[in-house]
């Protein structure tokens, strides 16, 4: 997953889940995950931590994949925001949002590695600082 507005990466391995059950196995501490993982819950307009031992951060998308909302370091036994125009929310490890500089109004690139080196790879794309000599 990469934030296309500030060009930085939200995590390498982030699984689809269409129910937070399964969402809450893929991020348990026994299933393996390493501190890229997170799910993307699609659909999803508000999630909980219970049963979780640890914080978690969230991205609210809209059908376009741009940032609605952002909680950051939602703890253990707690219950998020309601966002009625959501359409899906990603929750990754704690302090992903901070570590990359997402902010409301980004736009969000999720796909499969394949498809990330598709996009990078495109002549047609504008450099990140133009103003800067190479």
């Amino acid at each position: 997953m990469f934030n296309l507005t500030r060009e930085s990466f939200l995590g390498l391995r982030v699984a689809p889940a269409d129910t937070w059950r399964l969402g809450l196995k893929t991020l348990s501490e026994k299933s393996g995950v390493t501190p890229d993982d997170g799910i993307w819950l699609i659909p999803s307009r508000s999630v909980h931590t219970i049963g979780m031992l640890c914080a978690i951060d969230l991205i609210y998308l809209d059908s376009a994949n741009r940032v609605l909302y952002l909680v950051e370091q939602l703890g253990p036994f707690r219950i998020s925001p309601i966002k009625s125009k959501c359409a899906s929310i990603l929750a990754l490890r704690s302090r992903a949002i901070y570590s990359s500089n997402t902010r409301i109004g980004d736009e969000l690139l999720i796909c499969t590695p394949e498809q990330m080196k598709e996009c990078v790879e495109r002549e047609d794309r504008e450099p990140a600082f133009p103003d800067r000599q190479q």
